[in-house]
């Protein structure tokens, strides 16, 4: 009699948490961007909720908590009831700000759980319009006739821009000024108004201001030129073996039923097929719908990788 109460129990258990997924979202779900409105990673995430929001017939509802270098809006997440209805979407920056600190508020892989991986965002590397360069060969060229001179700007701390700028800056040779800024807003101000040197960003957020003609894009950082800029060279043709992406994915808290990560995952790969791809596709993102192991996978690699790049570059939050 035992043995049967515990296998009724046991099948009990599924029962309860299959109609828990099915049941899932039965109420709005936040869905939580830890920086600023606007940019690359805030566009994604809205796309992403409003399909999420169409296909699961209940509202997710994007917040942006900025703050901390998206160490606010993580730990929200990370504090979390795992019930499915706090979310976090953030870029590559979660997995890699907290190598910067001291005391980073959360751990990245004992504290959440990985949901999806969404997109891949090559970078471009973007310039004042009346530098003195065209491609990569002469802002090289330009930064060694001008030890020195050139400024960078840096949306955050251990970004994926900032390990993009510094790993330029070692396979180049040349030597500039890394500038902070909270946010890419402001960098954008400064580079279009000339009082920076160059940014590297998500093609997104500096194809509106080259179509414009106020800041040139010299190169993309992806391994093979883009669609959204076919004319664009890649780093790589100028130094051989350069490649940097940010990427963007879907988490929430640990100990999140598995049942409804893989609901979300499934919703997520269904949501990137739909017209998003052709929303996202043009604006210079590679979507990688995938498994939630395939995402694990990934984030380990990529962990991996960046963590050599900060040690290396003995990179430091402030």
């Amino acid at each position: 009699m035992p043995l049967l109460r515990l296998s009724i129990s046991a099948v009990l258990i599924g029962l309860s948490a299959g109609a828990m997924a099915q049941a899932y979202p039965g109420k709005p779900v936040s869905v939580i961007i830890p920086f600023p409105p606007g940019g690359t990673l805030d566009f994604v995430g809205r796309l992403l909720a409003q399909k999420l929001s169409e296909q699961m017939g209940q509202n997710f509802v994007v917040e942006n908590r900025p703050g901390g270098n998206g160490t606010i809006g993580g730990s929200a997440v990370a504090k979390a009831q795992p019930n499915g209805y706090t979310l976090l979407f953030n870029a590559s920056t979660f997995t890699t700000a907290p190598m910067t600190m001291s005391a980073p508020p959360y751990d990245v892989v004992r504290d959440f759980e990985q949901v999806a991986l969404v997109a891949l965002a090559p970078l471009a590397v973007a310039i004042r319009k009346d530098l003195a360069a065209t491609d990569v060969r002469s802002l090289i060229a330009y930064g060694k006739a001008n030890p020195g001179k050139l400024t960078f700007a840096i949306g955050s701390t251990g970004s994926a821009g900032h390990l993009a700028t510094e790993l330029l800056r070692r396979a180049s040779g040349i030597e500039y000024l890394i500038v902070p800024y909270k946010g890419t807003a402001p960098a954008f101000q400064d580079l279009v108004g000339g009082r920076i040197d160059g940014f590297i960003d998500p093609i997104l957020g500096s194809a509106s201001f080259a179509k414009a003609g106020q800041l040139k894009v010299i190169a993309v950082t992806s391994k093979v030129r883009v669609q959204a800029l076919p004319d664009v060279p890649t780093v790589g043709e100028s130094i051989p073996g350069y490649e940097a992406y940010s990427w963007y994915g879907l988490w929430g808290p640990a100990k999140l039923p598995g049942d409804i990560a893989q609901r979300l995952n499934a919703e997520v790969n269904k949501a990137l097929a739909t017209d998003m791809r052709d929303k996202l596709i043009p604006q210079g993102l590679l979507l990688t719908p995938g498994s939630i192991e395939d995402f694990a996978r990934f984030q380990k690699e990529d962990m991996a990788r960046s963590a050599k790049i900060i040690a290396d570059g003995k990179i430091r939050a402030e």
